[in-house]
Order: structure tokens, then sequence, then C-alpha cells
């Protein structure tokens, strides 16, 4: 409220969001919130205008009209906070109108993703440095859950702040949280014995979509209430689950990491991750869903050496050649059937595994080279996001009139929705066709081919309801040999990947304190230890002899003399049986000072005398 650039550093639930709608509440214009989680920038849009606070989303996906409309009320000073994916920055249309606005802040929430140290970097959050020279006395409060001390700066950086800046960081340290790693090989039964020792509410994290149906049919077959959750279940249904849940009506939701962001459950007691993520970042944020009541809770982690097969598989599958991109980008024009120079700024729905399928593509290697493209800047992805049907009269009451004289079957119906949908003849109105059918007693499939009827006949434009993952051509489609890849650019990000990968499983395999290995690794100095996790409590008490120390010190010794490596790298060359021996010698050597970190993370030999 002072006009200082701002960066604000708080944990999965720590208020982010009152921190910019209270300023923005206090002060005269309109703020403008960057965010990429569209789903996150409707629960908000929808929470502010429950309490009487005019808020709008713009993101992919929208129609133009919708857009148009949602703009001028912004610039008639009739909106107080305006949503935007950072796409929507780049476009001719906001750079426009966002000129002509009011605006008494820019809030940038998910701020991690401007800097390429981040764990989860979008090109299009650069762009909005470009708007804040439209307002250049506009301060910008930039939010994040999580941060290493380089992506502190580098966000600073990239938002273009001024010399009074301010940084607030609060601890990520969470003393009511009690951090877990078990290694365990059957972690369904294990699963099972710790639903049944902590009571209460639970998330259960799995790898992929199949993989929550089967881990919540065995729940419920072992009389825990379950239910699953992932982008792929329609939006009615995925809204319906998530309500028990929070109501208490189910206890476990067991869920891909599509689920949660932006969900206020405080008093979840056990978060459980059957498959351990690709950075730590992810995990923090997922773990911290638990305990935010500030009563006691869990974030465990079952883990066995497939995960770390896994995450290196994933590690190598994630940078496919420059040869693959193309080929994938190619695909993209004839699936969509785009001439080339045609597309720009274009949105379609966009089904990743009905196109894998068409053109014999493997689904991830696709989401891999989906994800370059868009680092590339070439196209935008939007998560899947539920639209409902919607419609707007394209004629007048005396034409639609003359209408229902020819066509007598739409009589009825239309006199339905001109009853219950206000509006419709000055902008898009939300349907429901079951509950029109409903009325009209007629099947809700008959309802959809009258609408559809009247939309080819332009006596309506109508929007079917849809939920699937929306893509934004950024620039006009070319040809796949003109795509240009920022080669050092590649390499630094899979680099940065390959560093992630290691601390994710250095939490995992290395004996020491987990909130310690967390907060030292988003730079808190020193941190305590907790005295409640894992090795806090001493649950790894597999000590090897004397004679197994000192041969697995000397296969160790001799290992790192020849090169730095990685730890996961150290724990795989000996076999899964001896893992927990390795481990235990690790940390003695760690602890004496005989391997140390180099600054690309590698273990290094230290006293070759010993």
């Amino acid at each position: 409220m002072d006009g200082r650039d701002t960066l604000a550093l708080l944990p999965t639930g720590g208020g982010k969001s009152i921190c910019f709608q209270v300023p923005a509440l206090c002060m005269d214009g309109i703020c403008i919130v960057v965010s990429p989680l569209i789903a996150l920038m409707k629960d908000q849009v929808l929470n502010l205008k429950k309490r009487g606070i005019p808020a709008y989303a713009i993101y992919s996906g929208m129609g133009f009209k919708d857009i148009d409309r949602i703009f001028e009320l912004c610039t008639q000073g009739h909106v107080k906070f305006l949503y935007l994916s950072p796409e929507r920055l780049k476009t001719e249309l906001a750079i426009e109108r966002i000129k002509r606005m009011k605006v008494n802040l820019f809030a940038v929430d998910e701020a991690h993703c401007i800097s390429q140290w981040g764990y989860d970097f979008r090109p299009s959050y650069l762009n909005i440095a470009e708007i804040r020279e439209q307002h250049p006395n506009v301060p910008v409060l930039a939010l994040t859950a999580t941060a290493t001390k380089e992506v502190v700066q580098d966000i600073q950086d990239k938002l273009a702040f001024k010399e009074n800046r301010q940084v607030f960081q609060k601890s990520f340290a969470r003393s009511n949280l009690a951090y877990v790693v078990l290694h365990e090989e059957d972690k369904r039964s294990k699963l099972l014995d710790i639903l049944k020792k902590v009571p209460g509410s639970a998330v259960v994290y799995v790898l992929n979509r199949r993989e929550t149906k089967d881990i919540a049919e065995f729940l419920h077959k072992n009389g825990i209430s379950a239910n699953y959750y992932h982008a792929g279940v329609e939006a009615e249904r995925r809204s319906a689950i998530q309500e028990a849940w929070i109501d208490n009506k189910i206890r476990v939701i067991v869920a891909t990491n599509a689920f949660g962001m932006g969900i206020d459950k405080p008093d979840v007691r056990v978060v459980v991750h059957l498959t351990l993520p690709d950075s730590l970042e992810a995990y923090f944020q997922e773990a911290g869903r638990a305990g935010r009541d500030g009563e006691k809770a869990y974030g465990i982690l079952l883990y066995n050496r497939t995960d770390r097969e896994r995450l290196e598989q994933n590690y190598e599958s994630s940078f496919p050649p420059f040869k693959e991109i193309r080929q994938v980008y190619q695909a993209l024009g004839s699936y969509f059937q785009l001439a080339i120079g045609g597309g720009l700024g274009q949105s379609y729905d966009f089904d990743v595994l009905e196109f894998s399928t068409k053109y014999n593509f493997h689904p991830l290697r696709v989401l891999n080279a989906l994800r370059l493209l868009v680092q590339g800047e070439y196209i935008a992805l939007s998560e899947s996001v539920y639209f409902p049907s919607s419609l707007q009269f394209r004629v007048d009451n005396i034409a639609l009139y003359d209408f229902m004289l020819r066509q007598p079957k739409t009589e009825r119906l239309l006199k339905l929705i001109l009853r219950t949908a206000q509006g419709a003849f000055n902008h898009n109105v939300n349907i429901k066709e079951t509950a029109l059918a409903y009325q009209l007693k007629m099947p809700p499939r008959e309802v959809r081919e009258l609408l559809l009827k009247m939309h080819r006949e332009k006596i309506i434009f109508y929007n079917p309801q849809r939920d699937v993952p929306s893509l934004t051509f950024l620039i006009e489609r070319l040809d796949a040999n003109d795509l240009v890849f920022d080669k050092e650019r590649y390499r630094f990000l899979k680099t940065r990947y390959e560093g992630r990968m290691d601390a994710a499983l250095e939490y995992a395999e290395r004996l020491k304190c987990r909130s310690q290995l967390l907060l030292a690794y988003f730079d808190e100095q020193d941190p305590p230890t907790c005295g409640q996790c894992d090795v806090c409590l001493g649950r790894h008490k597999k000590e090897p002899s004397a004679d197994e120390i000192h041969v697995i010190t000397k296969e160790i010794k001799a290992l790192l003399l020849m090169t730095p490596l990685p730890l996961r790298k150290v724990v795989g060359y000996f076999p899964a049986n001896k893992e927990q021996k390795v481990i235990f010698v690790l940390e003695h050597l760690f602890d004496n000072a005989f391997i140390q970190k180099n600054e690309a993370q590698l273990l290094v030999w230290m006293d070759e005398k010993k």
C-alpha cells in the first residue's frame, strides 16, 4: 500500500490470497492478478462474487465476445479484481485495455514460474514486466510458496522490481507437521496400516489416473471411505467428490497432482505419497496440505528403489531430441487442420491421448515435447478446465418470433430459455440442457439437437459444455523445420531438472532430519532438527557391523576418487538389500566430513589419506 514492489514467500495455506485481496480493496481502482491456474482463478472469482466483490477471470478457451465484454467492464471501473492467465498479457486486446484501466496493484501468483531456475518455468510470465511499463507507478506483489535463493533473486529481476523493494519470507518450518519416509516394498499394505493408525481426513497422491481408481477401490474394499480424483474425471463429478471430501462425507481422496491447488480444507491429518515427485518444491507443496489448522499432522512418503528408477527414466525422456519435437509440432498443424501462417492467437480443445493415438506417439513423449514448445513460446497449454454450456441470441425479438412461427418444434424450448436465462440478448448466459429437458419433459439429447439446429441457422450462438485442456498458438503456425531451439538453454534446463531430481532422491534416501533437509533446500540457515520425523525418532537403526562399514566405506571412496557422483548413483551402485546400510555409512561419512557436496551438488571425497 506504500507503493513498494514486494515479494512474499509463504508456505501452502499461509494466506497468500489475502495479501493482495485486502490491500486492493482498500485502494481505488482494479487489481490485476496473474495466475497460471485456471481452476484456482475460477474458484477465487466465485468466492469474491459471493462476498459482493465484482471479479472476473480471462483465460484460454473463452470466446472473444466474453473477453471483450469483461475488458470493457474493467475499463469502465465496474470490476475490482481481474484474473488473467499470463499468456493473455501478450494479446493486443489485453495491452490496449489495460492501458485504459485504473490499476492499483499487479499481483503475481505462483511467481516462481517466472524463473528459469524454478521447477515450473513458464516463459509467458516474462510478459508481466512489459505490462508494468503502461503503469510505472503501480506496485507489484509477487507471491509463491516455494523458492530457493536463486529463484527469489530472479523473481525480483524479471519483474523489474524498483530499488525500494521489500521481501517477506516466513519460515517454511511446520512444527505441527511430521515428515516421514518409509522404505516399503508393499506400499498398499503400509498405506492401509497408516490410515488405520492416523484417524481423520487424508489425501493419497499416486502416479497416474489408473492408480487413483485402483487405490480408492482397494481402500474401499478394506473398509475405508475413499474416492478418486484426476483431471479426466467429468467436471461435475470432480466437484461433487471434492465437496463430499471437504464436508467429511468421504475420508480419503486418492489423486494425481491435479488435486489440491487452492482447496481450503484445514483439517487434513495425513498426506501420503505412494510415489516420489520429481522435485522437492512439488513434494513440499503437496505434503503441506496436511495440518493447515495447526493441529498434529503427517506428510508420509512410501519409497523404494523403483521410485528412483522411475525418476531416472523420466529424466531421460523429459528432454526429447529436437527432431522429435519438430515431428510433434508438425502433427499439431495437421491435427487442427492449420495452414502454414495460420492459427495466431487461436485456442483449441486438445486431448493429448486422442492426439497421441492418431499419430502413433507415446503420450509421455508428446507431453515432454509440448512442454519444450511451451518454453520456446510457440504454444501455450492450459490445464483441463470446465466450461458449462452457454448461449446468446444472434437475432432480435422480431426475428426470433418469426423463427418460432416457422419452426414450431423450437417454440417451447425458446420460451423457457427466455424466461430462465435473463440477458441472453446481450451476452452469453450459462444453461443446463438436463434442467431444460426435465422442465420440458423431453430427452436431453433432443434439447441438444434443437440447440445445435438453432446454432446452425444462426439464431443463437451455442457453446456445448466441455472439460478438456486448451492449446493456444502464440505465433502463426510455422514449417516445423523453421522452429528455432536455444540449445544452451536446453542444456541448462536439463541440468536443473537433474539437480532437482537428485535433491528429491536425497530427501528420500539420506538419513538426516527430513525437516532439516527440506528447509536447507529452501536456503534456511542452520534449521533445527524437528524431533518428530522418522530419522529423529530413530526408525532406521539398521546399523551395519564394523566390517561392513569398512567394506562399504572402501567402495564409496573408490567410486568418488574416480569422479564426483550424485547420491542416487552411489546408493544405486550397491545391491538393493544393502541400501539401508549404505545410507547409514554415507550419513556417517557426511557427519565426519569425509565426503561433501561440490557446487554441482555432487558427492566428493574430501580426505584421501583416510
